[in-house]
């Protein structure tokens, strides 16, 4: 239903997002933004808009305590934070004792970070990632692009990933951290 892009370039975090709303073969762009800031963080999601809704409008999270590294307050706040938003507002579902949620990228005091639908945090060596039924158009045509100055990478490799995916579409939108 969508792509999203993010990159680290020079202590910053970018992350783009395409514009569809897929029901079905349906495709039409939405004002539904799918990136957005909340606090210290930049958030870009696929999965669910009801997710991004809830995530840009009710998420609260603790501040980092001192001393504590950035993938730790990620892992022990941000998660748990997440965790609890999602399943206070009835997104998370529950079977055999598994809770799932959605999948995300987060840009987070420099670092971008990968959440998945069991609140795995990752992040990559080469400083990029993305979600999404054009992701893997959306990351050949990151890495071809690398000479491009992060914002116009970003929505190139949108575009690309528009033209090779009929569930990603304009208009392209790209929030920097």
């Amino acid at each position: 239903m969508t792509c999203i892009i993010g990159l680290e370039h020079n202590g910053h975090v970018y992350i783009g997002a395409d514009s569809a709303a897929q029901a079905g073969w349906k495709v039409r762009p939405t004002r539904l933004q799918k990136v957005f800031r909340r606090g210290p963080f930049l958030i870009g999601y696929t999965t669910s808009f009801r997710m991004g809704q809830i995530l840009q409008h009710h998420l609260e999270v603790r501040e980092p305590e001192k001393k504590e590294s950035d993938d730790a307050f990620m892992v022990c706040a941000f998660i748990e934070a997440v965790r609890e938003c999602l399943k206070d507002k009835g997104f998370t579902k529950i079977e055999n004792n598994q809770e799932e949620g959605g999948f995300f990228l987060v840009g987070y005091a420099g670092t971008l970070y990968q959440v998945t639908g069991d609140f795995q945090i990752n992040s990559s060596t080469e400083g990029l990632d993305a979600f999404g039924c054009g992701d893997d158009y959306a990351l050949g045509a990151m890495k071809a692009l690398e000479d491009l100055p992060p914002r116009k990478r970003i929505k190139k490799a949108l575009e690309i990933a528009a033209h090779f995916s009929g569930a990603v579409c304009a208009p392209f939108r790209v929030l920097k951290l």
